[in-house]
């Protein structure tokens, strides 16, 4: 395995058991642990020893406590000012991680313990079984900073019911166990303080039988409190209208609690960026998983190398995002446009015409 000791990857019975262990920095993602985790899971796919894989992030104060707070955006910013060729390496080499997962043979476990964000969700969303605790907090925030949610955040998203896909695109709404649960971003609940015995049980179960986790489910799932707190009405009512511009004034208009809450969410956002997510996602309900990585992909080209608007580097919204959140952190993010009303179709436009023909492509092998 790729020497890399921010994966620990270790083999407990039958079980491939991996640890994302960068607790000081949530867990988030860099290239050598992309690359040692495809490794494992590349190794571990057809090795005949080997009857199911489990993921889980190591907390601060302990085995779990925070899975995974997405991609290391410092090393994004960083690597897009300098040119730096990994950031490129970065992206293709996570989505085919991500399509890895989705597609796995083999039973893939995630523990999603507490901050699941970002990439964290790419290494998620894809498992066949998601389990969430009271403390799990998940959400795809990207257009807090000048992004949009990748890693098939198009495709998974774009699959919810109703509009919710485009609301948590836009806003980047956090969710509770219950919210996930309910949403079908998250399938069972265990009670926190039992998730290292858990951890350690999945060694003992007999994967021969028809339903082998069913025992262990019934051990430790718990129910969820029920805190489901999104207006499933309002939601559909605003997120499912034409354009961006249309559901903001619209949330102003009305006045409520909720909708002018949500109305000043989105006007701190990117404006060019909510335009792009709104897109991105109504195109992704169409799209295989394979084709929407591929046109993330290009998306996330256009994000450093905004070509047609004439930026590169620290004059993209998503260099400028991250440093307002994560470096300088002014959050007083300089988004070009500055307002919603500002963005034009000829801006959005380009984001989606990829940047290579279809035989060069970075993801042409994903089927």
């Amino acid at each position: 395995m790729a020497d890399c000791p921010e994966i620990i990857a270790q083999v407990q019975g039958r079980v491939g058991l991996l640890t994302l262990n960068r607790p000081k920095a949530l867990n988030a993602l860099t290239l050598p642990m992309v690359r040692a985790l495809t490794e494992a899971l590349q190794r571990w796919h057809d090795d005949a020893a080997i009857s199911a894989v489990a993921i889980r992030g190591m907390g601060r104060d302990g085995e779990m406590g925070s899975f995974c707070a997405g991609g290391d955006i410092r090393f994004f910013h960083q690597a897009a000012r300098a040119g730096n060729p990994e950031l490129e390496d970065f992206f293709t080499e996570e989505y085919a991680l991500n399509h890895l997962i989705h597609h796995y043979p083999k039973p893939y476990l995630a523990f999603m313990d507490g901050i699941v964000m970002g990439g964290g969700m790419g290494i998620s969303q894809g498992a066949s079984t998601r389990i969430v605790t009271a403390r799990s907090k998940l959400g795809m925030p990207e257009t807090h900073i000048g992004l949009f949610p990748d890693v098939g955040g198009g495709y998974f998203l774009s699959r919810l019911a109703g509009s919710a896909g485009e609301w948590l695109a836009l806003t980047g709404q956090a969710l509770g166990a219950a919210d996930a649960i309910s949403l079908g971003l998250a399938d069972v609940c265990l009670a926190e303080d039992t998730l290292p015995a858990a951890w350690v049980a999945l060694a003992g179960l007999d994967w021969t039988g028809p339903d082998p986790l069913a025992p262990w489910l019934a051990t430790y799932s718990v129910a969820t409190t029920p805190s489901i707190t999104r207006p499933e009405d309002l939601i559909d009512t605003f997120f499912s209208m034409a354009s961006v511009m249309d559901i903001v004034q619209a949330l102003e208009r009305d006045g409520g609690a909720w909708a002018s809450q949500t109305a000043a969410t989105l006007r701190h956002r990117s404006p060019l960026m909510l335009h792009v997510v709104l897109e991105q996602v109504r195109r992704a309900r169409s799209l295989s998983l394979a084709d929407d990585l591929r046109l993330e992909r290009g998306l996330v080209r256009h994000c450093f190398h905004t070509a047609h608007l004439g930026r590169t580097g620290a004059a993209t919204e998503t260099v400028e995002g991250i440093r307002a959140l994560a470096v300088d952190k002014d959050h007083q993010p300089r988004w070009q446009p500055a307002r919603i009303e500002d963005v034009t179709a000829d801006m959005v436009a380009p984001f989606f015409v990829s940047p290579w023909p279809a035989s060069a492509h970075p993801l042409r092998g994903l089927a």
